[in-house]
């Protein structure tokens, strides 16, 4: 398991874009890596254009540290493009038939595995297998990081978990988080917005009704004593020049 992993999303959703239908992978994903101590860095969702699905596998496969959750186009229809983009990607086009991929297909649907449903068996080379709770038609992974399940999120979802129960359970290492509420402007703090080091996560959300303006401030790292440190600088801030401040992220009807 990588120490530091950094988690993608690529949704292939057609069907998402044009408004067929509404998107339920992303949040799933959400909310077990968050459950886990984890966060997403991107999330992809393009239609099914290879030439797309290439360049963002190969975009997320640059990053050393990237794990990767595909959903969608692993199916056996014309427009499922999936595995042979993750083969060329991923293993340089070498595909072959999964032998125990082979077997769970043909033992789902017997003589209606041919000729079509086999193909699904049809793997980059290496992949290990996720299991498919509803149909049995697996879903796969590569390098243990790279993962591709169906669309359907009746499938997906179980695939999901037990590729994180399995490799990912939860995060060793914590982010330490500072929040504070500010009566102040967005731009009254943009100097001291810029001595946060890009190693400290910075969030600033504003806060604005009518003439009012409350600022939101969120610092988070994996090193407590330096996310004490540049937070105490808009602490430093409030103080010097008498804004308010409250220690916490407050709705606007309750701040001050």
């Amino acid at each position: 398991m990588l120490e530091k992993p950094n988690f993608y999303s690529v949704i292939i959703g057609t069907e998402l874009l044009n408004g067929r239908r509404k998107d339920a992978h992303f949040a799933f994903l959400n909310q077990q890596l968050l459950s886990r101590g984890w966060e997403q860095k991107a999330s992809f969702v393009i239609n099914d254009d290879t030439n797309l699905m290439e360049n963002i596998f190969n975009l997320i496969k640059s990053d050393p540290n990237s794990v990767m959750f595909c959903f969608g186009g692993i199916g056996a229809t014309p427009d499922d493009y999936t595995r042979e983009v993750a083969g060329k990607v991923f293993t340089s086009g070498a595909m072959e038939f999964h032998e125990e991929a082979k077997t769970r297909i043909i033992n789902q649907f017997a003589d209606e595995a041919y000729p079509h449903r086999i193909n699904m068996a049809y793997l980059p080379i290496n992949a290990k297998l996720l299991t498919n709770v509803v149909n049995n038609v697996a879903g796969f992974y590569l390098e243990d990081r790279f993962f591709f399940t169906p669309g359907f999120p009746s499938m997906s979802q179980a695939m999901v978990v037990e590729a994180l129960d399995k490799l990912y359970p939860k995060s060793n290492i914590e982010k330490y988080r500072r929040v504070m509420t500010i009566n102040a402007s967005e731009n009254d703090l943009i100097d001291t917005m810029k001595k946060i080091p890009e190693n400290i996560d910075l969030s600033s959300l504003p806060k604005i009704l009518g003439d009012k303006r409350k600022v939101v401030i969120s610092l988070a790292g994996y090193d407590k004593d330096e996310v004490e440190k540049y937070f105490g600088l808009f602490v430093d801030y409030c103080v010097e020049f008498g804004k308010e401040f409250v220690l916490e992220d407050v709705s606007f009807e309750k701040l001050f």
